[in-house]
């Protein structure tokens, strides 16, 4: 009988352990191309980079960017403080795709809890961005320059979007991709460190 008992203590104690890790791994997603701040700390490239190491899906905060969401200076977290370190600029050393202005470009995300959506959006820093300091709306030009209306529907676990690289760009800046939920009060937001 004790051994029975021992057994399902046990047993329950697995599967609390199993519903506990999996709780935030199974929410939400991130921009993979081109790679976002949050997929090169979870693979590895930049160090230091704090809990988004191990949940790089769950940048979420409010939505209703650019009027709303996360505030200046924290847009690339969020708003949410336990990954602050995407804010840091680092001295404007974040690892950088090369693009190409006007050239073809597959934005594509990776979900790990696809949710009902609104739309998908892509923003770019102004000429003039210094990537040495945090992100502020006063960086970005606020119309994005894609944007890919989903109308409630649910996306699958990689989402592609065919778009172009904004011309008129020269040296670094920053790509928001922000994914708006539609049955909910949150957005995920993913930023992309480019070079042209």
């Amino acid at each position: 009988m004790h051994k029975k008992i021992s057994a399902a203590v046990i047993g329950l104690g697995i599967v609390g352990a199993s519903v506990l890790a999996t709780g935030s791994a199974t929410s939400h997603g991130y921009t993979n191309l081109p790679i976002s701040r949050q997929a090169l700390c979870a693979n590895g490239t930049v160090k230091d980079c704090g809990p988004i190491q191990y949940e790089p899906q769950s940048v979420e905060g409010p939505k209703g960017f650019p009027s709303g969401g996360p505030a200046d200076g924290k847009i690339c977290s969020a708003g949410n403080s336990q990954f602050a370190q995407l804010d840091d600029p680092r001295g404007g050393r974040w690892p950088a795709t090369k693009v190409t202005g006007g050239q073809g470009y597959s934005f594509t995300w990776r979900l790990t809890a696809p949710h009902s959506t609104t739309d998908f959006r892509y923003y770019i820093t102004k000429n003039g961005y210094n990537p040495s300091r945090p992100l502020t709306r006063a960086d970005l030009e606020l119309q994005p320059f894609m944007s890919v209306p989903y109308n409630g529907t649910r996306p699958g676990t990689t989402v592609v979007h065919q778009g172009t690289i904004p011309t008129q760009k020269t040296g670094k800046h920053l790509i928001v991709g922000v994914w708006t939920i539609a049955d909910t009060s949150n957005a995920f937001y993913a930023c992309s460190d480019v070079t042209f």
